[in-house]
């Protein structure tokens, strides 16, 4: 029982949650939003604290459910992003009428997510794949009252479910080329057939539908903007963060040996997801499809790092999640206070917030040269480690193709900056009162965009939890 509880414990947290919050719903307990907010911000911060103590490393369920280090770190790291997306939207779910519901599908999708990191078994992720889904989609609907939002859910059960369809289908004939869904005995069983080739595509299509890879992005930057703040977030960073987790794993463990198959693809899909998310980036005027775009366009710098097939691979992606989680949540933070005070989601809008917020100006400036891989912001370091990871094959071509496209992305940070700082317009955003709450995730996320790029023990600290995997 109790190796149970040590091995799962991130997992019977959620669970205990969720649970909480079901009965508290339905037994009345809950009668003032800001109460239950603090009251979740607290309970969020012990969960994180206690996930750094007392881990195990083993195995449950016949090899079903993993945990080692590098699990445990994964789910650290979505946990701290969890509790600053809830400490950021501080003064909409005050407002919002279903406080208890959306904590109950957050934590439920997060559960999911927790599965597909220590799953053992294409079952298990499988599984985990589709309840981190179902609730997502209805939190994609939770600005209640807007067309704009309803939009966003019906695309994005809809994508979901097409892209799970193509994931369940190359998952079936992995179990047809080798007779199990067992990761240990599919990697020792690999030769190299024609239907594992073919398996193999089926499954890498499906998981470039939830990174949103080029070409299988078109429902991205619809979901961004309909979606609330808190919901976008979520999807940027934390269901990304979690794919990105788990694909790293599977390629790495149990397709390694099929490399020569699935470096191409993946070097194909990150020059096309770079150049698309670039482009379209420019021509962006909602921040929410602005930062859509460039999320899009970061996934393809992943793609090349975990492409060179190295332990530097895998520490390099973990380590740019971590520094896009401080960076992405800091811009959504600055989006999240101004939409709710005043409904501006527009690159113009933000004209003269400077004048009138220098705090918050200060603080989307810095999430953005992160994004943007600018010195000394830890994206910039983030970025380094990915492309140096990615140089392994010696595809100094591609490469260099990818540093060129840095160039490119600071043009469009830097527009967003200049209608910050630089333009001006006869009505400006006004000043904004923001809680403690919000504050503290600012802090936060400020410190982790300046410290983790200099804290080159946390980077090493990856690194050693890599090897072990």
């Amino acid at each position: 029982m109790i190796e149970y509880l040590q091995l799962m414990k991130h997992e019977l947290a959620l669970t205990l949650l969720v649970v909480f919050l079901l009965l508290g719903k339905i037994g009345g307990w809950f009668t003032a939003n800001d109460r239950l907010v603090s009251l979740v911000n607290l309970l969020l911060l012990i969960n994180f604290v206690a996930g750094f103590f007392g881990n195990e490393t083993g195995r449950l369920f016949g090899g079903w459910f993993v945990n080692d280090p590098l699990a445990t770190l994964e789910k650290n790291i979505l946990n701290l992003g969890i509790l600053l997306i809830s400490l950021f939207s501080e003064d909409w779910l005050k407002k919002h009428r279903h406080v208890p519901e959306f904590y109950l599908l957050l934590f439920s999708t997060l559960l999911g997510m927790f599965f597909m990191i220590s799953s053992g078994h294409f079952l298990m992720f499988y599984l985990g794949l589709e309840l981190s889904t179902i609730p997502l989609a209805a939190l994609s609907n939770f600005d209640l009252e807007k067309r704009q939002s309803g939009e966003a859910a019906v695309k994005m059960i809809l994508s979901s479910a097409f892209a799970s369809a193509i994931l369940l289908f190359g998952i079936s004939l992995i179990y047809g080329a080798f007779g199990t869904l067992d990761y240990d005995r599919v990697h020792s069983m690999m030769l190299g057939g024609s239907l594992e080739v073919f398996a193999f595509l089926f499954f890498i299509a499906g998981f470039a539908f939830k990174l949103s890879a080029v070409p299988f992005h078109l429902w991205t930057a619809d979901v961004y903007e309909g979606s609330p703040v808190a919901v976008t977030a979520f999807i940027s960073v934390i269901s990304k963060g979690a794919m990105v987790f788990v694909f790293s794993t599977l390629l790495y463990y149990v397709f390694s040996g099929r490399g020569e198959i699935w470096y191409p693809v993946l070097i194909v899909l990150s020059i096309l997801t770079i150049s698309v998310g670039n482009l379209f980036a420019l021509r962006q005027d909602n921040l929410k499809r602005f930062l859509a775009f460039s999320s899009i366009s970061q996934i393809g710098y992943i793609l090349i790092g975990i492409a060179g097939g190295t332990i530097q691979g895998t520490a390099s992606s973990v380590y740019f999640i971590a520094v896009y989680l401080f960076s992405n949540l800091a811009a959504f933070g600055v989006i999240s206070v101004v939409s709710s005070k005043t409904g501006r989601e527009s690159v113009s809008g933000y004209r003269g917030l400077y004048k009138t917020n220098p705090g918050l100006g200060w603080i989307l400036a810095l999430a953005l040269f992160s994004l943007g891989g600018i010195p000394p912001t830890a994206g910039f370091f983030g970025k380094l480690f990915l492309l140096t990871a990615g140089a392994a094959r010696g595809n100094y071509v591609v490469i260099t193709f990818a540093a060129l496209n840095l160039v490119v992305s600071l043009y469009y940070y830097l527009r967003v900056i200049r209608s910050v700082f630089m333009d001006d317009q006869e009505a400006p955003v006004q000043s904004l009162k923001s809680g403690v709450f919000f504050k503290i995730a600012m802090f936060i996320c400020v410190a982790g965009i300046l410290l983790t790029g200099f804290a080159t023990g946390f980077y090493e600290y990856i690194y050693q939890m890599s090897i072990g995997k």
